[in-house]
């Protein structure tokens, strides 16, 4: 399967093919994946159970190809404010616009849910992160310093309106 990125809608989202909810068969590769990406801080096999558990408050996605997991991402649902859990993107995926995709799947998921607001945590020193949160639109709320263990790094926490319509509808 190859996972192609277009563009759609007026806004520019983007849409990732091949995108679907995770199961409950993905957790195994998820945590897999999330040690590979985290190895100071990997959510545990529990942890994505729990995740997973939580659903329908909880809205967890994946992107994959033959050879397995090329992203994932989470959404808490919150009411007025959804809160971004995660999103990643394997590195042998990256460079395609994938963590875009699935950060404005989030966005559309906690529209369609009534969200007005989308709020995140985000290492400040992870560029590439913020970069995709800057491109998104997300603003700077404030920062929480040494938040992050070990290394004691800030953490920048954003938010972003969703303007309605536009994302409702995509």
């Amino acid at each position: 399967m190859t996972v192609a990125v277009h563009e759609r809608g007026a806004t520019g989202e983007a849409a990732v093919a091949g995108l679907r909810d995770a199961a409950w068969t993905d957790v195994a590769s998820l945590v897999a994946l999330e040690a590979e990406l985290f190895p100071h801080d990997p959510w545990s096999e529990p942890s994505w159970w729990s995740e997973l558990a939580a659903r329908p408050r909880r809205d967890y996605v994946v992107v994959a190809d033959e050879v397995g997991l090329l992203g994932y991402a989470g959404l808490d649902h919150g009411g007025d404010v959804a809160d971004v859990m995660t999103v990643a993107t394997a590195p042998r995926a990256r460079g395609r616009g994938l963590g875009g995709g699935l950060l404005a799947e989030l966005e559309r998921r906690a529209a369609a849910r009534g969200a007005e607001h989308v709020m995140l945590e985000v290492r400040a020193d992870n560029a590439p992160a913020r970069a995709l949160y800057d491109r998104a639109g997300y603003v700077l709320l404030t920062t929480r310093r040494r938040y992050y263990q070990p290394g004691d790094v800030d953490a920048l926490v954003l938010r972003k309106t969703l303007s309605g319509r536009e994302i409702r509808d995509a």
